[in-house]
């Protein structure tokens, strides 16, 4: 069973929350852990976005409490009429997330059945304390770098591998590749854009991610290369083009590799299209068919192409 660093912090910092209002012998010192483990967040920007709605609805709270329960009476209806009141308040102001927090410190204040400073005060320092908490302890996060990198190198070998796969078919006109590299491809890709994001709320004052372009340049091309299965697999026969479009495609599985090589496989792209042109009329109805879809395929490739050239990554990237 793993344990993540998100339960670690969790585990530390309730308790840590709880000792540390105990020792100042605050009153309801158990809601200061409370606090604190809903102010733990995978990230950085969500953990001071989680901490600002509870502190702003806390003080809320104890705004509606004072006029409420002293205006009514610290009674059950007066409960339901400060919610009545104060939950759209709270979503107005779009503090909602800190809603089930801020009702503790109502609750608080019902049961003490008068509003005293010593009962501000204590309410403050359980708020201050379960936030600072979780703050602290949110301050560290891993870097998810590593991981990117990692998602980087399979998504490339990946589509080496089906690069590869269509060149073979191209050139022999069969298969026994069982296409496992596209549904682990599509489910890298999604992976690496939420961990794009997940990384990018680590870093406070960045307001764009290194690896963002590049997996959405991998993701446009993967697309491509999903629209060129069907016209490989529809081709009925094996022409003088098919390996010409075989070498291209072993050329392109090759060529995944550090610095921008699209420009050189796009002039051989060019070429080929101009010798299809070139070439005499298909002389049967089959020729024709796959020669079209070749001719489409060589499009659909340039298009590829064209997405890596026009990138233009923060850093080296693999073709």
């Amino acid at each position: 069973m793993r344990i993540g660093y998100r339960t670690i912090k969790t585990a530390i910092g309730t308790p840590l929350a709880i000792w540390l209002a105990e020792l100042l012998q605050l009153d309801h010192s158990v809601s200061a852990g409370i606090i604190t483990l809903l102010c733990i967040q995978p990230t950085r920007k969500r953990s001071f976005q989680s901490s600002w709605h509870r502190f702003g609805a806390c003080l809320l709270a104890m705004l509606f409490s004072t006029i409420i329960f002293e205006l009514i009476g610290y009674q059950p209806l007066s409960i339901g009429i400060l919610l009545l009141l104060f939950i759209p308040t709270t979503v107005k102001l779009h503090l909602s997330p800190g809603i089930v927090t801020s009702s503790v410190i109502l609750l608080h204040f019902y049961t003490a059945e008068q509003v005293t400073l010593h009962l501000f005060i204590n309410e403050l320092l359980i708020i201050t304390i379960g936030i600072g908490i979780a703050l602290l302890l949110n301050l560290y996060m891993p870097s998810l770098e590593t991981n990117l990198k990692q998602m980087q190198e399979q998504v490339e070998k990946n589509f080496s591998i089906i690069l590869r796969e269509i060149a073979i078919y191209l050139r022999e006109g069969k298969q026994t590749w069982t296409g496992k590299e596209i549904t682990e491809t599509e489910n890298l890709l999604d992976k690496a854009e939420r961990t794009v994001v997940r990384d990018l709320e680590n870093h406070l004052l960045r307001d764009r991610h290194p690896f963002y372009d590049y997996f959405i340049m991998r993701k446009k091309q993967f697309d491509l290369l999903k629209r060129m299965l069907p016209l490989v697999s529809q081709m009925s026969g094996l022409y003088e083009q098919s390996y010409k479009m075989a070498n291209l495609f072993e050329e392109l599985a090759d060529a995944i590799h550090p610095g921008n090589t699209a420009i050189i496989h796009l002039k051989t792209v060019r070429s080929l299209k101009q010798a299809f042109e070139e070439d005499d009329l298909p002389k049967t109805r089959q020729e024709f068919e796959t020669r079209a879809n070749l001719f489409r395929l060589l499009h659909e490739i340039e298009q590829y192409l064209i997405l890596k050239k026009n990138s233009t990554p923060r850093y080296k990237l693999r073709v």
